[in-house]
């Protein structure tokens, strides 16, 4: 019969963001996949403008973007809590224009 080892404990990671690292504002979302791979082009479109530019491409696998789902869903139920409900438009409101992040 085979001992079964403690679990490791878990490792501490030290994240060094770059002082040249320059943040980007997205307000749309493009998100593709294929069987292997998830990616998702963040993008600023302008008010009133027909063109819009991808500003960053984050390609992971599966797995990786269902713990982001959990991480992210995890963030905002903790924002509300702090700072209230986020309200999002209604669907066809008419002062809202499509602008946004949604599934490709």
């Amino acid at each position: 019969m085979k001992k079964q080892e403690p679990p490791a404990p878990p490792m501490h990671l030290n994240i060094e963001v770059p002082a040249e690292l320059e943040a980007i504002y997205a307000n749309l979302a493009v998100i593709r996949h294929s069987p292997s791979e998830v990616v998702i082009d963040f993008i600023r479109q302008m008010p009133d403008q027909p063109r819009a530019r991808v500003y960053a491409r984050v390609v992971m696998t599966p797995m990786n973007a269902k713990l982001l789902h959990r991480a992210l869903g995890e963030n905002l139920a903790s924002y509300e809590e702090k700072f209230g409900e986020i309200h999002l438009p209604e669907a066809g409101a008419p002062e809202e224009k499509p602008i946004g992040f949604a599934r490709g």
